[in-house]
């Protein structure tokens, strides 16, 4: 019965992922029919744009479900990976049921919100634009039943997991009875022990510690404080289905799923594996060449695909056994490739400068010709410290002879090279020179991935479906934080907590270098634990009060973030470069040579960063 009932719950979400990956595709062409036909033709469409953004907000709404069925929604897995097998399913009942209630909260807002829409015909408020603006926000209302059904769903195949359901049933008697405990502190009124906002971020911590998905954590504590807090109460979080309403239309974010889905069609098009074939013959003849290869494959593959763990698995399977076989340091071999993979964080077109972008509401355009000199110095220190390295431990980086002739070497390399960068060109230009925006430029790069796996012959029905599937899977996971985040940001508010911090850095400290120096730490630290996403989505608009207090250069403040996010994917233990790393290597290096390699390259980026807190104009040599 519990398998039956949660077979058909599956097959729901999973033929609303499979539309919403549709919808990708869709999205794609159809961003891109419109940009050329403006840019070539001077004909647009108000109802074509807003079409666009309706397929992208479905996009996202439709695969939050699909994507809790694939356990796309990203947990810290630090003490997770090392509980029993009971112990997961247990925690996975129990926090599912925070899903439940965050999910039943947000159909009963979003319902009202989508009828008052329909009762007072809510149409585009620009002429020519699309009617009936109840019909998208409904899509809201089914996303989050649809998440209420796969989350029964997924207590249902946790419960049918369980060996010891009497564990089970003592874990929920232990639940309920501190519930009864808080229910009578807020009865009784008592004051809370420490500030709420203290509790907050607490409780966040602990949750995340724990291994509860980031988005649901957020969300959950929210819900948690907003009812037992009578200076909140649930009331604050009927705005967020507006907030959230916001968020689906908002245009910056759109280009997110598009270059996903551009990197991922480039991940599987076997443009890697040329780039670091050729790249490898051209520079093996010199010491270290092997490794400055794999940087500049890295820098190649950042500035087109963007996404970390691909890159970094990408040239784990294929350049680490070739830089092993050949006599280098195993740290050396690791380092460089964990490290190259990382630039993806900071070189454009990042996802973590469109993140931020939207956050710290600034263009992002202008963010990605800031972000260009940083990447270009991380570059040049990564290969100086390799030649270096080479100089002094010549068994460690040695040179390799071939005997195909250097010119056909040469031919090889331009071959292999010029196109991605035509495709890194006409992306990243088009946004430099003002002609197209970050979206447009993203749609187009799509077309021209397509082209480029053509050209390679890997273009098929496989391939599209793949990387269509696992950009709705990524995307979901992504906006999913950003509504917990949003609601956390909401009651966090209300309590108080932009205000106590506002207060803390520009009364109590009144430094701005403190306040950098402070920010930066904090960021740090918080990356050895969490992902990019979850400080973009919930530290960062803490801060952007502060800073523009203390009337700190936003951008440069931006890029130093970015940046900072950078060097927490490499730091040990918890870098998750470091995982994508070990898990494609296997055997072929250990834990120890990783965190051995990775440490100088640690170090060069925090000098980097060093130079351009020195240096702040130094962003601007591409133009303000």
């Amino acid at each position: 019965m519990h398998n039956t009932l949660s077979y058909y719950l599956d097959r729901i979400s999973k033929y609303a992922g499979y539309l919403a990956a549709i919808l990708v595709v869709s999205l794609s062409l159809l961003v891109a029919y419109d940009a050329m036909m403006r840019y070539f033709f001077s004909e647009g469409s108000i109802a074509l744009q807003e079409l666009e953004w309706h397929l992208y907000d479905a996009v996202f709404l439709l695969g939050l479900s699909y994507a809790l069925k694939h356990e796309k929604h990203v947990r810290v897995d630090i003490f997770f990976e090392h509980y029993s097998h009971d112990a997961k399913a247990i925690l996975q009942v129990v926090f599912m049921g925070v899903v439940v209630a965050f999910s039943l909260l947000m159909i009963a807002d979003s319902y009202d919100m989508v009828v008052q829409s329909y009762l007072q015909h809510e149409v585009s408020p620009d002429p020519g634009g699309l009617g009936n603006r109840w019909i998208i926000k409904s899509v809201l209302l089914l996303s989050f039943v649809l998440l209420l059904l796969q989350a029964f769903s997924e207590i249902l195949k946790a419960y049918h997991r369980i060996e010891n359901r009497q564990r089970l049933w003592q874990v929920m008697g232990v639940l309920l009875l501190l519930t009864a405990a808080v229910y009578g502190g807020w009865y009784y009124r008592i004051a809370f022990p420490v500030d709420p906002v203290y509790l907050m971020l607490i409780l966040a911590l602990v949750g995340l510690l724990v291994g509860v998905q980031v988005a649901f954590v957020f969300g959950g504590v929210a819900l948690f404080f907003a009812l037992i807090s009578d200076e909140v109460g649930l009331h604050v979080l009927e705005m967020l289905p507006y907030r959230t309403y916001g968020i689906m239309g908002n245009v910056t974010l759109m280009a997110v799923p598009l270059f996903i889905f551009m990197g991922l069609i480039l991940e599987k098009s076997k443009m890697a594996e040329e780039l670091l074939e050729s790249m490898g013959r051209l520079f093996g003849s010199i010491r270290g060449g092997l490794a400055v290869s794999v940087v500049l494959v890295g820098a190649i593959l950042a500035a087109s695909t963007g996404i970390v763990g691909a890159s970094v698995v990408m040239m784990s399977l294929i350049a680490l056994p070739l830089m092993l076989r050949h006599g280098y340091s195993p740290s050396l071999a690791s380092g460089s490739i964990a490290a190259s993979g990382t630039l993806g964080q900071l070189i454009p077109p990042s996802i973590v400068l469109i993140v931020l972008g939207d956050q710290m509401h600034l263009s992002v355009g202008d963010l990605f010709r800031a972000a260009v000199v940083p990447g270009v110095l991380l570059i040049l220190l990564y290969i100086l410290y390799i030649l270096g390295f080479a100089f002094v431990r010549k068994e460690s980086a040695p040179a390799i002879t071939s005997d195909i002739p250097y010119s056909s070497v040469v031919k090889s390399a331009l071959k292999a090279i010029i196109p991605p960068l035509l495709l890194i060109g006409a992306v990243l230009g088009s946004i430099f020179a003002g002609i197209a925006s970050p979206t447009e430029s993203a749609a187009i790069g799509v077309l021209g991935a397509f082209a480029l796996a053509a050209k390679n012959r890997v273009l098929d029905f496989a391939l599209v479906r793949y990387a269509a599937i696992e950009t709705v899977k990524l995307t979901a996971m992504i906006f999913m934080i950003l509504i917990g985040a949003t609601a956390f940001s909401l009651v966090f508010n209300e309590l108080g907590g932009g205000d106590m911090a506002l207060q803390f850095f520009t009364g109590e400290i009144g430094d701005k270098w403190m306040f950098i120096f402070i920010a930066m730490g904090v960021i740090f630290l918080l990356g050895f634990f969490i992902d990019f996403i979850e400080i973009a989505f919930v530290v960062v608009p803490i801060l952007v009060p502060i800073v523009a207090s203390f009337h700190i250069d936003p951008i440069w403040f931006a890029i130093l973030i970015a940046m900072n996010l950078q060097a927490s994917f490499l730091t040990p233990p918890f870098g998750f470069a470091l995982f994508y790393l070990k898990g494609a290597a296997g055997d072929k290096v250990s834990t120890a040579q990783i965190y051995k390699g990775v440490v100088p390259f640690i170090l060069l980026q925090v000098v980097a960063l060093l130079i351009i807190v020195l240096f702040p104009n130094l962003i601007y040599l591409f133009g303000k």
